[in-house]
């Protein structure tokens, strides 16, 4: 199993994944306790992004003061490992390469997800692809688009090709965007920008909410 596991493609992004993941703890870790307080505002900033999302941790980037020069390239990062770490264990759990029960559920939901909102990227193929990772809409993303794109039968390298081109893209548009709301808020209150990553955050958990919602009840109708 282990052989079949960094034999296939998935696994050695896997492997990619985990090693940058570790990096990355290192230098926070490194940075914690050489500059504490700058490490804080690059930590809550990949929190952010991890739980809510790339608007709220880039959002919070421009709030504390950070430049395009270190929220851009750390989001990158950030979704870059998010991509290499989920889209291989879903492919791994999907083929039965890797057995880990927990991992069950979240297959589960994440092939939900990608078979839900994968009619226009079957149409069109890698363009669609682009287009889907590239939106700004609720449960699209570089996440769900890599595991679209494996259920469509993409090869993994021309996968995360499109995915990681799209996703850097797409960073870069949001960059340019929130740090104008930034700049715009900050005219009104010092704390303003701040105010924007909570209505972010807000609106983002309510729009979690009403998916799961209507996830149920559509599954409820089907039962």
């Amino acid at each position: 199993m282990h052989l079949a596991l960094f034999a296939s493609a998935e696994g050695r992004l896997l492997g990619v994944g985990l090693a940058l993941s570790g990096l990355m703890l290192l230098a926070f870790g490194i940075g914690w306790q050489l500059f504490p307080d700058s490490v804080l505002t690059y930590a809550a900033m990949t929190g952010l992004n991890l739980v809510i999302g790339r608007a709220a941790g880039m959002s919070f980037g421009y709030a504390s003061g950070l430049g395009h020069a270190l929220v851009i390239p750390l989001n990158m990062l950030v979704e870059t490992i998010q991509v290499l770490v989920v889209y291989p264990l879903f492919a791994l759990s999907w083929r039965q390469l890797i057995r880990v029960p927990s991992l069950q559920p979240f297959v589960t939901r994440m092939h939900s997800a990608a078979e839900s909102r994968g009619g226009v990227v079957r149409k069109f193929g890698i363009a669609g692809l682009f287009v889907f990772v590239f939106a700004p809409f609720w449960m699209t993303g570089p996440v769900v688009g890599a595991i679209i794109g494996f259920l469509i039968g993409l090869r993994p390298w021309v996968n995360l090709a499109v995915v990681l081109v799209s996703t850097y893209s797409a960073i870069c548009v949001w960059g340019l965007l929130l740090n104008e709301l930034n700049a715009w808020a900050s005219t009104f209150n010092r704390f303003a920008p701040y105010a924007l990553v909570l209505a972010i955050t807000l609106i983002a958990v309510t729009m979690h909410l009403l998916y799961r919602h209507n996830g149920r009840s559509a599954k409820n109708e089907g039962d």
